[in-house]
C-alpha cells in the first residue's frame, strides 16, 4: 500500500471513529433529555385536565337544567319540614325535574316554583356590582351554596286543576271538595279567624300552594285578589323537592304525604334523584376513554 493510500485509509477510519462518537454522544444526549415515564405521565394528566373540567362544567349545567337543581331554602315558610330561619343555617335540597316531565304536581307535593308577577319576594337579595359577582352568584345558585332568585318560591300543593279548597272545617282542617287534609307537617299555624279563606276552585292547568308554616307563609292564600284567585301556573314549576342535602345533620327524603287520601304514588326515593348523576357520570366516561384511546394512537 503506498503513502497516499495509507494517509487515506487512515483518514477514512478517523471519520468513522468521529462519525460513531459523534452517533453515540447524539444517542446518549437524546436518551438524556428524554422525560422519564412518570414526569411524561403527570404532563399529559395537566394537558387532560382543562378539557375534563370542562366537560365537567357542560355536563352540570344539562343535568341542572334538565335533571336535578341544588336550591337553597331563604325563608322559613315550610318549617319545620325545611330550616330556612333566621340565624339557622338554611337546608340545601335537590330539585328533580325528571316526575314532572311524564306527569303534573300532585297534592302533597314540595315543589319549587318561579312566582308569578304580583307575588312579592319573600327575601331580599343584594345585587351583583360586577360580571364576576354575577358568575359566582350563578355558580353558588347552581350547587346550591347561595340564595336563589327573589322569584323562586318553595311550597306544597294542596289542591290541583278543578278542585275546591276552603278553610276551615269544625275543626281548623284546610278542606278539598269538602273533604278534610291529613297534614302531619304542620306544627305553626294561626287562629282560625285569621286563616280562614275560600271556598276557591282552582282552574285547570293552576295548583293552589301552600306553606307548611301556616302561620308564616306567603302563599296561595295572600293572592286571591291578584286575578288568578291565588292559584299558580302548572308551568311554572321548575321541580320536585326530593331530598336535604345539606346539612349533614338534616339530611333526609323528602316524601310527599298523601294527604288528599287518594293513594298517590310513592315518592320518587334514591333511584330517581341519584338516576341523574349516574347519568351524567356514564355519559363523561366514554368521552374520556375516547379521548386516551386517540393520544395513544397519535403516539
Amino acid at each position: 500500500m503506498s503513502t497516499d493510500q495509507a494517509s487515506e485509509h487512515s483518514a477514512e477510519s478517523a471519520d468513522d471513529r468521529d462519525s460513531g462518537d459523534d452517533a453515540a454522544t447524539g444517542g446518549a444526549r437524546r436518551r438524556w433529555h428524554r422525560k422519564p415515564p412518570a414526569e411524561k405521565k403527570q404532563t399529559s394528566l395537566l394537558k387532560e385536565l382543562p378539557i375534563l373540567l370542562l366537560v365537567a362544567f357542560v355536563l352540570a349545567l344539562l343535568i341542572k337544567a334538565f335533571l336535578v337543581q341544588a336550591f337553597f331554602i331563604p325563608s322559613g315558610s315550610m318549617e319545620p319540614t325545611l330550616h330556612g330561619c333566621p340565624g339557622c343555617p338554611g337546608d340545601r335540597v335537590l330539585v328533580n325535574k325528571v316526575p314532572y316531565y311524564f306527569g303534573d304536581p300532585e297534592p302533597g307535593d314540595i315543589v319549587v316554583f318561579r312566582g308569578p308577577e304580583s307575588w312579592a319576594p319573600e327575601f331580599q337579595v343584594s345585587k351583583p356590582g360586577n360580571v364576576v359577582e354575577s358568575v359566582l352568584l350563578g355558580l353558588g345558585r347552581a350547587i346550591g351554596t347561595a340564595p336563589p332568585d327573589e322569584k323562586d318560591f318553595v311550597k306544597r300543593v294542596v289542591a290541583t286543576g278543578g278542585q275546591t279548597v276552603e278553610c276551615c272545617d269544625s275543626e281548623g282542617r284546610v278542606t278539598v271538595d269538602d273533604q278534610p287534609l291529613d297534614e302531619p307537617y304542620i306544627s305553626f299555624d294561626s287562629p282560625i279567624e285569621l286563616r280562614a279563606f275560600g271556598p276557591v276552585t282552582v282552574p285547570e292547568g293552576r295548583l293552589w300552594v301552600m306553606g307548611d308554616n301556616r302561620a308564616g307563609s306567603a302563599d296561595s292564600r295572600s293572592h286571591l285578589d291578584d286575578g288568578d284567585m291565588g292559584t299558580i301556573p302548572v308551568d311554572n314549576v321548575i321541580g320536585k323537592a326530593s331530598v336535604i342535602v345539606w346539612p349533614i345533620s338534616r339530611w333526609d327524603w323528602l316524601g310527599a304525604p298523601d294527604i288528599q287520601g287518594l293513594s298517590a304514588a310513592p315518592a320518587p326515593g334514591a333511584v330517581a334523584v341519584v338516576a341523574p348523576y349516574t347519568v351524567g357520570l356514564v355519559s363523561a366516561v366514554p368521552l374520556v376513554a375516547c379521548r386516551r384511546r386517540r393520544r395513544r394512537r397519535l403516539r
